[in-house]
């Protein structure tokens, strides 16, 4: 995928712990906010990463509110953002299918 070496050797040595990790706080009830160091892929694929969120223990509403209400909260903005209301920032996307049915990743790789 044109990933660079070093790139994908800390993929294998903290990945699956991450993964493991992430599992453990959806379970404990810790709130997630999305967010993305999207310099290591081109700028707008972030999305993706809501399928693994899904495999990963969230549920497709907790994984989208992570990125809306939930992100709000946890930054401060409750006032600002996160709903779509009259004189709030807001991003909106259409897109096809009920995104409440994203499902879980289908493959899995040794580094998953």
């Amino acid at each position: 995928m044109g990933f660079p070496a070093h790139v994908i050797e800390k993929e294998k040595l903290v990945g699956r712990r991450q993964r493991e990790n992430f599992r453990k706080a959806v379970k404990a009830g810790v709130k997630v906010a999305f967010g993305t160091d999207a310099g290591v892929y081109p700028h707008g694929g972030n999305g993706r990463q809501f399928r693994y969120m899904v495999e990963w223990g969230m549920t497709p509403m907790q994984a989208i509110q992570s990125a809306t209400v939930g992100a709000a909260d946890l930054l401060g903005w409750q006032e600002k953002a996160g709903i779509i209301a009259a004189g709030r920032a807001a991003d909106i996307i259409a897109v096809s299918g009920d995104r409440l049915r994203i499902s879980p990743c289908s493959r899995r790789s040794s580094s998953s």
